[in-house]
């Protein structure tokens, strides 16, 4: 890909997140040879400036509604990223341009059923064209993704093979999710509304491992106390996406984590005794997307509360004799956008810089978990540790 005009092309730039995509490429890559993309020729303008991008940066448009217009803004680029959801609604278009053309791709795709969709669709034209395709590269999923890749590595180390159980648990999260997150749910649920094979592809722990039916799963849905982390315990809203993911990655890497594997992800109830047992109850009787009152795309937190965001999640691996080993992974901004941003765009660049790896349709914990690790913890404010 070296002939390629650009290194990275942002498609979405117009967007909230992907305005912040970009803003952080200008202030952090001017080695980098990159382009703003969107319908608008007049928004790219003006966000150019706002994020005080170089006069120069180059500004191209581009939109699903014209898959010409696509074809020739991928053909120049190496790797391009795209924020501009819902990807069930917009998507398709420009993934099927990437995996024709051999172009690498990243996104922020929470939408499983769309996710297995494109791949029966076009993950034999990836691999023919050596494209990358590589969904999820925001919170959802690379901190729950490379989260297991990690405690799986230190469990192999010190127990000599994997655990068969990891249990993910969000421990403290300061943030909201984006307008694309929510307007993505919402979408999700009115397409499984109309089609009952979307909603079985929603309730199937290995819905995005075809041809794979692995060991039955805890669902994370009933609260409980948790013992591993001696905490009520409460459903994760984004669960039914990071563990498809997190499946899939130990699908593409032939099993590295065993055949076995169960995996499930819940959040850590404030207070102790009846009082976290109350929280945890009164937090799986919350669901954001039965609401009309969500963010609209394209809206986002202030620059005051993206900073002052956080997360802290750990990773309990537990083997079947009752040893335990803990990763802990930890955010500096806001989960849904200020962190979301830089992931996107480190994957972006590990792709670019760090590795090859075949065409495919794939996860960032099978095809880039070590080099992304290391790249997050350098540039994102992101930290992997044990315990």
């Amino acid at each position: 890909m070296a002939d390629r005009e650009f290194d990275i092309i942002v498609y979405g730039a117009t967007g909230f997140t992907g305005r912040l995509v970009a803003e952080y490429l200008a202030a952090n890559y001017a080695d980098v040879k990159w382009a703003m993309a969107g319908r608008s020729l007049t928004k790219l303008e003006e966000v150019r400036d706002e994020i005080g991008a170089p006069a120069g940066t180059p500004l191209l448009t581009a939109n699903a509604d014209d898959p010409a217009s696509l074809k020739a803004m991928v053909e120049r680029a190496t790797v391009v990223i795209t924020t501009v959801g819902p990807y069930q609604l917009y998507g398709e278009p420009l993934l099927a341009a990437c995996a024709a053309a051999g172009t690498a791709y990243v996104d922020l795709c929470g939408e499983p059923a769309w996710m297995r969709q494109m791949i029966d669709k076009y993950e034999g034209t990836a691999k023919a064209s050596g494209a990358r395709i590589v969904f999820s590269c925001g919170f959802d999923s690379i901190p729950f993704d490379l989260g297991v890749w990690a405690v799986q590595q230190e469990a192999k180390k010190r127990f000599g093979k994997p655990a068969p159980r990891v249990k993910g648990r969000i421990r403290a999260m300061k943030g909201t999710f984006s307008g694309g997150t929510f307007a993505s749910g919402k979408a999700t649920m009115a397409a499984a509304a109309k089609d009952p094979s979307i909603l079985k592809l929603m309730i199937d722990p290995f819905a995005l491992a075809p041809g794979f039916d692995g060991p039955h799963q805890p669902n994370g849905m009933v609260p409980h106390f948790d013992e591993a982390v001696e905490a009520w315990v409460a459903p994760f809203m984004m669960a039914v996406i990071n563990t498809k993911n997190v499946h899939r990655t130990n699908f593409l890497a032939g099993q590295p984590y065993g055949a076995d594997f169960q995996y499930d992800e819940m959040m850590i109830a404030p207070g102790l005794g009846d009082i976290g047992k109350a929280a945890a109850e009164a937090i799986a009787k919350m669901n954001p997307m039965n609401s009309d009152k969500g963010p609209a795309p394209g809206e986002g937190p202030s620059k005051e509360e993206r900073e002052t965001g956080f997360y802290e999640i750990a990773f309990v691996a537990e083997m079947p004799d009752g040893e335990r080993v803990t990763a802990v992974v930890k955010g500096d901004k806001d989960p849904g956008y200020g962190s979301t941003s830089k992931m996107i765009a480190e994957s972006a660049l590990c792709l670019l810089r760090d590795v090859q790896g075949a065409g495919g349709i794939w996860t960032a914990g099978a095809l880039m978990p070590d080099a992304l690790e290391k790249r997050l913890e350098a540039h994102a404010g992101i930290s992997f540790a044990i315990e």
